[in-house]
């Protein structure tokens, strides 16, 4: 079950999704593993899932043992931020990306912390192995007009802290496709941009093409009713390709509705090569190349102890120690 907080060595989840009536809550199988790996570029290990939960250990070690050579765990909050960036610390398979999701801004404004929460956010950026400010953006089908001009303002922040800190910028687009580009051109987008869970057309790829940014698919590009996907992937340059899983959400198909985990991404990463009818290893090759360009190696900072990084300053429970 999940724990209240990762223990030292051993990082357990936080949270515990919601479950819905009807749902198989079975992990799927492992996929055959891949010839070459492939990163997770967005996922939330924080969340636990299913009737018997895997602990991130088990999540990155199943996720390993099929060729995901490592993952971007991303907060949406500032105690999944917290969590996120003291794991990647000290887990050498997982760098981190930190933000106020837009759809927890509208809470943070009435609180009036929005912009402490801001501030923390921008200190967590200058973090070992955060590379990334996300997931932020817009989200229009969950908040309403009125929690709308919150949503605006902490977009831009998190442009600017992006921007402030050379980190890429994972983006939350829903509902908003054409608000959030309009935002991209009005505050000046960082120069590694990447459109987590891609849920655009073909028209809005080529827009993403035509500026270079990343397009992250995930799993709902597997399924049935989701053409609007493939006719993006169709026309998206290979170059600007990612892939992710979102886990604990979006399943691709064949278990679509089952606990997704980041040993999953071998049946998104194959759909998509079946879809472009080119080789798997060939697309891999490409992807990873990709994430490192936007990220940089999972080796590129050194990892400490879990108790070294809370010497510097974080509690096991994500909070101050």
């Amino acid at each position: 079950m999940a724990s209240d907080g990762p223990e030292p060595g051993d990082a357990g989840a936080i949270r515990k999704r919601e479950q819905t009536d009807g749902r198989d809550l079975s992990y799927p199988p492992l996929p055959e593993p891949l010839t070459v790996g492939v990163y997770d570029n967005h996922t939330h290990l924080e969340i636990a899932d299913g009737d018997d939960p895997l602990s991130v250990a088990e999540q990155l070690d199943r996720a390993s043992s099929v060729g995901v050579r490592g993952v971007i765990q991303v907060g949406g909050d500032l105690e999944t931020s917290r969590w996120s960036a003291e794991t990647a610390a000290f887990e050498p398979r997982m760098l981190a990306a930190v933000a106020i999701h837009p759809n927890e801004v509208p809470g943070y404004e009435a609180a009036g912390t929005l912009d402490d929460a801001l501030r923390e956010i921008a200190q967590l950026a200058g973090r070992p192995r955060v590379v990334a400010i996300g997931e932020t953006g817009l989200d229009f089908f969950r908040t309403d007009e009125d929690g709308r001009p919150a949503q605006y303002r902490s977009f831009e922040a998190h442009i600017e802290i992006a921007r402030q800190n050379n980190l890429a910028l994972q983006i939350h687009d829903r509902d908003a496709h054409a608000e959030v580009i309009a935002t991209l051109h009005r505050v000046g987008a960082p120069e590694r941009t990447v459109f987590h869970c891609f849920s655009g057309d073909a028209d809005m790829a080529l827009i993403c093409a035509k500026n270079g940014w990343y397009m992250s698919f995930a799993g709902n590009v597997t399924f049935k009713n989701a053409h609007n996907l493939r006719e993006a992937l169709a026309v998206a340059p290979r170059n600007l390709l990612l892939v992710e899983t979102d886990a604990p959400f979006l399943t691709p198909a064949p278990f679509r509705g089952r606990p997704n985990a980041p040993y999953q991404l071998p049946n998104t990463l194959r759909a998509m090569a079946d879809f472009l009818e080119t080789d798997v290893s060939v697309l891999a090759a490409q992807i990873s190349s990709n994430t490192e360009l936007v990220y940089g190696r999972w080796d590129a900072e050194p990892v400490t102890s879990p108790h070294g990084a809370m010497r510097q300053g974080e509690g096991p429970d994500g909070g101050v120690a």
